[in-house]
Protein backbone atom coordinates (compact mmCIF):
# COMPACT_ATOMS: atom_id res chain seq x y z
CA UNK A 1 0.00 0.00 0.00
CA UNK A 2 1.61 3.80 -1.10
CA UNK A 3 2.86 5.81 1.51
CA UNK A 4 0.40 8.51 0.77
CA UNK A 5 -3.41 8.63 -0.87
CA UNK A 6 -2.12 11.94 -3.02
CA UNK A 7 1.11 13.50 -3.98
CA UNK A 8 0.92 17.03 -4.79
CA UNK A 9 3.77 17.95 -6.87
CA UNK A 10 4.60 21.19 -6.91
CA UNK A 11 4.86 23.92 -4.30
CA UNK A 12 3.11 27.27 -6.22
CA UNK A 13 0.03 28.52 -5.45
CA UNK A 14 -2.37 25.81 -7.34
CA UNK A 15 -0.32 22.76 -5.29
CA UNK A 16 -1.01 24.46 -1.93
CA UNK A 17 -4.37 25.04 -1.67
CA UNK A 18 -4.76 21.51 -2.88
CA UNK A 19 -2.75 20.00 -0.85
CA UNK A 20 -4.28 21.89 1.81
CA UNK A 21 -7.80 21.06 1.02
CA UNK A 22 -6.97 17.64 0.90
CA UNK A 23 -5.30 17.68 3.99
CA UNK A 24 -8.33 19.68 6.00
CA UNK A 25 -10.65 16.91 4.43
CA UNK A 26 -9.02 14.03 5.93
CA UNK A 27 -6.73 12.95 3.57
CA UNK A 28 -3.13 11.26 3.11
CA UNK A 29 -1.50 13.68 1.63
CA UNK A 30 2.29 14.60 0.36
CA UNK A 31 3.05 18.08 -0.76
CA UNK A 32 6.79 18.06 -2.62
CA UNK A 33 8.96 20.75 -4.77
CA UNK A 34 12.29 20.47 -5.87
CA UNK A 35 13.55 23.98 -4.86
CA UNK A 36 10.82 24.96 -1.74
CA UNK A 37 6.96 26.79 -1.72
CA UNK A 38 7.03 29.89 -3.77
CA UNK A 39 11.00 29.88 -5.06
CA UNK A 40 12.72 32.37 -6.84
CA UNK A 41 12.22 30.44 -10.16
CA UNK A 42 8.40 29.32 -9.84
CA UNK A 43 5.24 31.85 -10.86
CA UNK A 44 4.40 32.12 -7.47
CA UNK A 45 7.42 33.48 -5.83
CA UNK A 46 6.65 36.90 -6.99
CA UNK A 47 5.75 40.03 -4.62
CA UNK A 48 2.02 40.73 -5.49
CA UNK A 49 -0.53 39.49 -7.50
CA UNK A 50 -3.96 41.23 -8.53
CA UNK A 51 -7.05 39.48 -7.33
CA UNK A 52 -9.96 41.01 -9.82
CA UNK A 53 -13.25 39.70 -10.87
CA UNK A 54 -13.51 41.15 -14.34
CA UNK A 55 -13.25 38.71 -16.89
CA UNK A 56 -15.60 39.68 -20.04
CA UNK A 57 -17.66 36.63 -20.84
CA UNK A 58 -15.45 34.07 -19.02
CA UNK A 59 -18.37 34.14 -16.40
CA UNK A 60 -17.10 30.89 -14.33
CA UNK A 61 -13.93 32.85 -14.04
CA UNK A 62 -15.80 35.77 -12.89
CA UNK A 63 -17.27 33.73 -10.12
CA UNK A 64 -14.46 31.94 -8.92
CA UNK A 65 -12.51 35.04 -8.45
CA UNK A 66 -15.64 36.73 -5.74
CA UNK A 67 -15.36 33.17 -4.12
CA UNK A 68 -11.63 32.83 -3.54
CA UNK A 69 -11.38 36.64 -2.45
CA UNK A 70 -13.56 35.10 -0.22
CA UNK A 71 -11.32 32.10 0.93
CA UNK A 72 -8.32 34.46 1.03
CA UNK A 73 -9.64 36.85 3.59
CA UNK A 74 -11.19 33.91 5.91
CA UNK A 75 -7.56 32.28 5.79
CA UNK A 76 -5.44 35.41 6.06
CA UNK A 77 -7.40 37.08 8.88
CA UNK A 78 -6.69 34.48 10.94
CA UNK A 79 -2.97 33.95 10.47
CA UNK A 80 -1.45 37.67 8.68
CA UNK A 81 -4.34 40.15 7.24
CA UNK A 82 -1.82 42.43 5.52
CA UNK A 83 -1.67 39.25 3.06
CA UNK A 84 -4.14 40.74 1.14
CA UNK A 85 -4.67 44.20 0.92
CA UNK A 86 -8.12 46.07 -0.66
CA UNK A 87 -6.90 48.45 -3.60
CA UNK A 88 -10.13 48.33 -5.73
CA UNK A 89 -8.97 47.92 -9.51
CA UNK A 90 -9.35 50.66 -11.82
CA UNK A 91 -9.95 49.23 -16.00
CA UNK A 92 -9.04 51.72 -18.34
CA UNK A 93 -11.41 51.34 -21.30
CA UNK A 94 -11.70 52.47 -24.63
CA UNK A 95 -14.79 53.28 -26.47
CA UNK A 96 -15.10 50.31 -28.19
CA UNK A 97 -13.56 47.77 -26.08
CA UNK A 98 -16.28 44.68 -25.92
CA UNK A 99 -14.50 42.75 -23.07
CA UNK A 100 -15.40 45.41 -20.92
CA UNK A 101 -19.11 45.15 -22.08
CA UNK A 102 -18.90 41.65 -21.59
CA UNK A 103 -17.41 42.28 -17.92
CA UNK A 104 -20.02 44.80 -17.13
CA UNK A 105 -22.74 41.92 -18.01
CA UNK A 106 -20.68 39.57 -15.91
CA UNK A 107 -21.20 41.45 -12.64
CA UNK A 108 -24.36 41.98 -13.52
CA UNK A 109 -25.39 38.57 -13.53
CA UNK A 110 -23.34 37.49 -10.60
CA UNK A 111 -23.70 40.53 -8.68
CA UNK A 112 -20.51 41.86 -8.42
CA UNK A 113 -19.94 45.14 -6.83
CA UNK A 114 -18.44 48.46 -9.43
CA UNK A 115 -19.02 51.59 -10.95
CA UNK A 116 -18.53 52.69 -14.39
CA UNK A 117 -16.05 56.07 -14.45
CA UNK A 118 -16.70 58.46 -16.97
CA UNK A 119 -13.29 60.36 -17.72
CA UNK A 120 -14.25 63.08 -15.76
CA UNK A 121 -14.70 60.95 -12.51
CA UNK A 122 -11.34 58.91 -13.09
CA UNK A 123 -9.76 62.21 -13.10
CA UNK A 124 -11.24 63.55 -9.87
CA UNK A 125 -10.59 60.49 -7.70
CA UNK A 126 -7.14 59.14 -9.48
CA UNK A 127 -5.51 62.60 -10.66
CA UNK A 128 -2.25 60.42 -10.64
CA UNK A 129 -3.50 58.94 -14.08
CA UNK A 130 -2.76 61.09 -17.42
CA UNK A 131 -5.78 59.23 -20.29
CA UNK A 132 -6.83 60.62 -22.97
CA UNK A 133 -10.71 62.39 -22.95
CA UNK A 134 -12.40 58.88 -24.88
CA UNK A 135 -10.91 57.05 -21.99
CA UNK A 136 -13.72 55.38 -19.61
CA UNK A 137 -13.11 53.11 -16.73
CA UNK A 138 -14.43 49.71 -14.57
CA UNK A 139 -13.86 50.49 -11.09
CA UNK A 140 -14.13 47.14 -8.97
CA UNK A 141 -14.20 48.43 -5.34
CA UNK A 142 -13.09 44.70 -3.33
CA UNK A 143 -10.54 43.88 -5.54
CA UNK A 144 -7.08 43.35 -3.83
CA UNK A 145 -3.70 43.28 -4.03
CA UNK A 146 -2.40 39.70 -2.83
CA UNK A 147 1.44 39.08 -1.62
CA UNK A 148 2.56 36.04 -3.88
CA UNK A 149 5.20 34.38 -2.54
CA UNK A 150 4.92 35.07 0.88
CA UNK A 151 1.36 33.95 0.80
CA UNK A 152 2.04 30.74 -0.69
CA UNK A 153 4.60 30.33 2.35
CA UNK A 154 2.00 30.79 4.68
CA UNK A 155 -0.22 28.37 3.36
CA UNK A 156 2.39 25.58 3.09
CA UNK A 157 3.52 26.52 6.52
CA UNK A 158 0.15 26.52 8.13
CA UNK A 159 -0.56 23.57 6.73
CA UNK A 160 2.75 21.27 7.47
CA UNK A 161 1.62 23.27 11.33
CA UNK A 162 -1.51 21.19 10.88
CA UNK A 163 0.20 17.73 9.74
CA UNK A 164 0.70 17.84 6.10
CA UNK A 165 3.97 15.80 4.82
CA UNK A 166 6.19 18.47 2.92
CA UNK A 167 9.23 17.32 1.26
CA UNK A 168 11.59 19.17 -0.85
CA UNK A 169 13.20 16.93 -3.77
CA UNK A 170 12.88 16.58 -7.15
CA UNK A 171 10.01 14.37 -8.16
CA UNK A 172 9.76 12.76 -11.76
CA UNK A 173 6.55 11.47 -14.61
CA UNK A 174 7.42 8.40 -13.22
CA UNK A 175 7.63 7.75 -9.83
CA UNK A 176 5.24 6.56 -7.23
CA UNK A 177 4.60 7.26 -3.66
CA UNK A 178 1.11 7.39 -3.59
CA UNK A 179 -2.62 6.18 -4.83
CA UNK A 180 -2.85 9.29 -6.82
CA UNK A 181 -0.49 11.53 -7.90
CA UNK A 182 -1.10 15.39 -9.25
CA UNK A 183 1.47 17.46 -11.43
CA UNK A 184 0.85 20.45 -10.50
CA UNK A 185 4.00 22.55 -10.98
CA UNK A 186 3.94 25.40 -13.39
CA UNK A 187 6.70 25.99 -16.55
CA UNK A 188 7.83 22.71 -15.62
CA UNK A 189 4.78 20.42 -16.55
CA UNK A 190 5.93 20.58 -20.27
CA UNK A 191 9.55 19.40 -19.34
CA UNK A 192 8.12 16.58 -17.52
CA UNK A 193 5.54 15.69 -19.90
CA UNK A 194 7.12 16.81 -23.11
CA UNK A 195 4.74 14.38 -25.39
CA UNK A 196 1.74 15.72 -24.30
CA UNK A 197 2.25 19.40 -23.49
CA UNK A 198 5.35 20.71 -25.28
CA UNK A 199 3.14 22.98 -27.47
CA UNK A 200 0.13 23.20 -24.99
CA UNK A 201 1.62 24.44 -22.12
CA UNK A 202 4.11 27.40 -22.75
CA UNK A 203 6.90 28.90 -20.44
CA UNK A 204 7.69 32.56 -21.13
CA UNK A 205 9.60 34.69 -19.50
CA UNK A 206 7.98 37.63 -18.44
CA UNK A 207 9.98 40.88 -16.20
CA UNK A 208 7.64 43.36 -13.67
CA UNK A 209 9.80 46.76 -12.59
CA UNK A 210 9.28 48.87 -9.47
CA UNK A 211 10.10 52.38 -9.63
CA UNK A 212 10.70 54.41 -6.29
CA UNK A 213 7.60 56.28 -5.44
CA UNK A 214 5.82 57.60 -2.27
CA UNK A 215 2.31 58.11 -0.44
CA UNK A 216 0.64 59.47 -3.72
CA UNK A 217 1.66 56.28 -5.00
CA UNK A 218 -0.11 53.76 -2.38
CA UNK A 219 -3.94 52.52 -1.95
CA UNK A 220 -6.15 53.53 -0.76
CA UNK A 221 -4.91 56.87 -2.67
CA UNK A 222 -4.17 54.74 -5.71
CA UNK A 223 -5.48 51.51 -6.88
CA UNK A 224 -4.41 48.43 -8.76
CA UNK A 225 -4.58 49.25 -12.81
CA UNK A 226 -5.14 47.55 -15.92
CA UNK A 227 -4.95 49.71 -18.82
CA UNK A 228 -6.88 47.26 -21.38
CA UNK A 229 -6.18 49.47 -24.82
CA UNK A 230 -1.97 49.54 -23.82
CA UNK A 231 -2.07 45.84 -22.21
CA UNK A 232 0.13 47.02 -18.96
CA UNK A 233 -0.76 46.60 -15.40
CA UNK A 234 0.05 47.71 -12.23
CA UNK A 235 0.04 47.54 -8.47
CA UNK A 236 0.31 50.68 -6.14
CA UNK A 237 3.33 50.52 -3.80
CA UNK A 238 2.63 47.64 -1.39
CA UNK A 239 5.19 47.20 1.62
CA UNK A 240 7.18 50.37 0.26
CA UNK A 241 8.78 48.64 -2.38
CA UNK A 242 7.66 50.60 -5.04
CA UNK A 243 5.20 51.42 -7.87
CA UNK A 244 4.72 47.99 -9.74
CA UNK A 245 4.36 47.78 -13.61
CA UNK A 246 4.09 45.26 -15.88
CA UNK A 247 3.45 44.74 -19.72
CA UNK A 248 1.59 41.86 -20.43
CA UNK A 249 2.83 40.65 -23.52
CA UNK A 250 3.70 37.55 -23.78
CA UNK A 251 8.09 37.07 -23.92
CA UNK A 252 10.00 34.43 -25.81
CA UNK A 253 9.81 30.64 -23.87
CA UNK A 254 12.68 29.66 -21.28
CA UNK A 255 13.59 27.01 -19.48
CA UNK A 256 12.20 27.46 -15.59
CA UNK A 257 15.80 25.78 -14.40
CA UNK A 258 18.50 27.62 -16.27
CA UNK A 259 16.74 31.41 -17.18
CA UNK A 260 18.85 34.09 -16.03
CA UNK A 261 17.13 36.45 -14.14
CA UNK A 262 18.24 39.80 -15.03
CA UNK A 263 15.73 42.50 -16.69
CA UNK A 264 16.41 43.42 -19.94
CA UNK A 265 17.62 47.02 -20.70
CA UNK A 266 14.44 47.49 -23.75
CA UNK A 267 12.20 46.37 -20.82
CA UNK A 268 13.00 49.19 -18.81
CA UNK A 269 13.03 51.57 -21.86
CA UNK A 270 9.93 50.78 -22.86
CA UNK A 271 8.34 50.78 -19.16
CA UNK A 272 9.24 54.34 -19.19
CA UNK A 273 8.43 55.45 -22.34
CA UNK A 274 4.85 54.50 -20.78
CA UNK A 275 5.27 55.79 -17.58
CA UNK A 276 5.98 59.54 -19.27
CA UNK A 277 2.53 59.34 -21.12
CA UNK A 278 0.35 58.09 -18.39
CA UNK A 279 2.25 58.56 -14.84
CA UNK A 280 4.44 61.34 -15.81
CA UNK A 281 5.04 62.36 -12.21
CA UNK A 282 7.24 58.86 -12.49
CA UNK A 283 8.90 59.27 -16.03
CA UNK A 284 12.29 59.77 -14.23
CA UNK A 285 11.80 57.59 -11.10
CA UNK A 286 14.42 54.95 -9.90
CA UNK A 287 13.72 51.70 -10.72
CA UNK A 288 14.56 49.93 -6.89
CA UNK A 289 13.81 46.57 -7.56
CA UNK A 290 12.95 43.84 -10.76
CA UNK A 291 11.61 40.42 -11.44
CA UNK A 292 12.14 37.67 -14.08
CA UNK A 293 8.82 35.93 -13.48
CA UNK A 294 7.03 33.31 -16.22
CA UNK A 295 4.24 33.04 -17.61
CA UNK A 296 2.85 29.34 -18.87
CA UNK A 297 -0.21 29.15 -20.42
CA UNK A 298 -2.08 27.23 -22.62
CA UNK A 299 -3.15 29.00 -26.24
CA UNK A 300 -6.37 30.88 -24.67
CA UNK A 301 -5.38 31.38 -21.01
CA UNK A 302 -8.06 28.40 -19.94
CA UNK A 303 -6.70 26.29 -17.07
CA UNK A 304 -5.54 22.46 -18.04
CA UNK A 305 -7.05 20.41 -15.19
CA UNK A 306 -7.52 16.46 -16.63
CA UNK A 307 -6.24 13.13 -15.70
CA UNK A 308 -3.24 11.92 -17.35
CA UNK A 309 -5.23 10.40 -21.00
CA UNK A 310 -2.82 6.72 -20.50
CA UNK A 311 -2.05 7.13 -16.94
CA UNK A 312 -5.09 6.87 -14.50
CA UNK A 313 -3.39 7.58 -11.02
CA UNK A 314 -1.71 10.81 -12.44
CA UNK A 315 -3.52 14.08 -12.76
CA UNK A 316 -2.09 17.45 -14.46
CA UNK A 317 -2.80 20.95 -13.33
CA UNK A 318 -1.39 23.82 -15.05
CA UNK A 319 -1.69 26.72 -17.12
CA UNK A 320 -2.08 29.03 -14.80
CA UNK A 321 0.07 31.78 -15.06
CA UNK A 322 -0.57 34.74 -15.07
CA UNK A 323 -4.07 34.87 -13.75
CA UNK A 324 -4.26 31.20 -11.63
CA UNK A 325 -2.74 33.16 -8.55
CA UNK A 326 -5.95 35.00 -7.89
CA UNK A 327 -7.65 31.20 -7.71
CA UNK A 328 -5.59 29.29 -6.12
CA UNK A 329 -7.97 28.55 -3.31
CA UNK A 330 -10.88 27.44 -5.78
CA UNK A 331 -8.89 25.55 -7.66
CA UNK A 332 -8.35 24.08 -4.01
CA UNK A 333 -11.41 22.89 -3.54
CA UNK A 334 -12.50 22.40 -7.28
CA UNK A 335 -10.09 19.38 -8.22
CA UNK A 336 -10.34 18.06 -4.57
CA UNK A 337 -14.32 18.20 -5.12
CA UNK A 338 -13.14 15.73 -8.37
CA UNK A 339 -10.79 13.27 -6.72
CA UNK A 340 -12.76 12.72 -3.64
CA UNK A 341 -16.33 12.47 -5.04
CA UNK A 342 -15.69 12.47 -8.75
CA UNK A 343 -17.56 16.25 -9.77
CA UNK A 344 -17.16 16.29 -13.00
CA UNK A 345 -14.93 19.09 -14.43
CA UNK A 346 -15.63 21.11 -17.24
CA UNK A 347 -14.53 20.66 -20.63
CA UNK A 348 -13.34 23.89 -20.54
CA UNK A 349 -10.23 22.75 -18.75
CA UNK A 350 -9.53 18.84 -20.06
CA UNK A 351 -6.76 18.41 -22.43
CA UNK A 352 -8.63 17.63 -25.85
CA UNK A 353 -9.81 21.17 -25.08
CA UNK A 354 -6.33 22.46 -25.99
CA UNK A 355 -5.28 23.59 -29.17
CA UNK A 356 -1.43 24.23 -29.74
CA UNK A 357 0.02 27.45 -28.19
CA UNK A 358 1.05 28.41 -31.53
CA UNK A 359 -2.21 28.28 -33.41
CA UNK A 360 -4.15 30.62 -30.89
CA UNK A 361 -4.96 33.63 -29.39
CA UNK A 362 -3.91 34.67 -26.59
CA UNK A 363 -6.14 36.98 -24.43
CA UNK A 364 -5.07 39.06 -20.97
CA UNK A 365 -3.61 36.49 -18.16
CA UNK A 366 -3.17 39.18 -15.54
Amino acid sequence: MPEFEFAVIGAGVFGAWLARTLHQRGRRVVLIDQYGAANTRASSGGETRILRMGYGAKEIYTRWSWRSLALYRQFYSAVDPTLLQTTGVLWLCMPDDLNAQETIRAFVRCGIPYAVLTHAEINERFPQFQIAPETWGIWEPDAAALLARRGVQTVVRETIREGLVFRQQPFGPDEKIAETHIYACGPWLPKLFPDLLADIIRPTRQEVLYFGSNAQWAAPGFPCWIDSGEGVYGIPDVENRGFKIAIDTHGPMIDPDTEPRLIAPQTVHVARRYLARRFPALQDAPLVQAEVCQYENTFNGDYLIDRHPERDSVWLLGGGSGHGYKHGPVIGEYLADALLSGSPIASMFSLASKLPYSAGTRTSTI
